[in-house]
């Protein structure tokens, strides 16, 4: 299969319309379908079902809109590898969530520069989940993930930290002088729903709770007293007056990892994994 092929059956696979696909594709609607078609007489499967009025993935074409995307990513991400190699100057990009693991981050960057050979270190902040994909596309060398929330299959990684959760709750909250809750009652609390992040397709799934994007916007949300929130201990730095917390001991665990791709064979981004672990 050609690039230019997956390209186009991820197009209309994700947009389930041949008319957007060819407009999103800037192509003619005819040569799209003609494509589409003789992708499937090669593989030998029918990738969509189509009606007057539908188009709808098979099993088949669900399986190869996954593969897809990964292999569009490996694609772009070995051209952003190989530009970023062909550099004059040297340096490592960094990814991680703005506002998580300041502490560890700041002593890393320190840690670093003092070692032999230290290149320059371009911090990437970016909003919740993003720095995974960052790392997958190519555009960072490395990225600090937090498990259960960022996926890490496929990457090579060390743990660095772990930590509890604790509740966000507005100060002066009747509970916020509680030496802990549950996660069930956390969950069944009035009138602070717990907050909707977007998914990866940048859609919320259905719920009472606000929409947000990032962490300034919810702290916000819950000193106003429209929210609450079960958050990494450590963020307990970034919180305000108006804010309480209390402790969440059955909440999952928080793992900072120090992510990269596998088989990278950058000394850079090797050092500053041995300075990460050794910290």
């Amino acid at each position: 299969m050609e690039t230019r092929e997956l390209r186009y059956f991820v197009a209309v696979a994700e947009e389930l319309h041949f008319g957007r696909a060819a407009q999103r594709l800037a192509m003619a609607q005819p040569p799209l379908s003609r494509a589409i078609q003789q992708l499937e007489r090669r593989l030998g499967v029918v990738l969509l079902h189509r009606t007057a009025r539908a188009v709808a993935l098979t099993e088949a074409g669900s399986v190869l809109l996954r593969e897809a995307r990964a292999a569009l990513d490996a694609v772009e991400s070995a051209e952003r590898r190989t530009r970023r190699a062909a550099a004059e100057e040297p340096r490592v990009l960094l990814a991680t969530k703005a506002g998580a693991s300041s502490e560890l981050l700041s002593k890393l960057l320190d840690a670093y520069a003092g070692e032999p050979g230290a290149v320059a270190v371009e911090v990437m902040l970016c909003g919740p989940g993003e720095q995974e994909r960052l790392l997958r596309d190519g555009r960072a060398d490395v990225a600090l993930l937090q498990r259960p929330f960022d996926t890490t299959a496929g990457l090579d990684i060390e743990d660095l930290h772990t930590e509890q959760q604790v509740v966000v709750l507005p100060a002066g909250h009747p509970l916020a002088d509680r030496p802990h809750m549950s996660m069930a009652e956390v969950t069944t609390l009035t009138g602070l729903p717990l907050p909707r992040w977007p998914r990866r397709d940048g859609g919320y799934r259905d719920g009472p709770g606000p929409q947000v994007r990032d962490h300034t916007q919810l702290f916000q949300l819950i000193a106003l007293g429209r929210a609450c929130a079960v958050v990494p201990e450590s963020l307990r730095a970034h919180l305000r007056d108006d804010h309480a917390t209390v402790p969440v001991p059955d909440a999952p665990a928080v793992t900072t990892v120090i992510a990269w791709p596998p088989h990278c064979g950058s000394k850079a981004v090797a050092d500053l994994v041995r300075t990460a672990t050794r910290l």
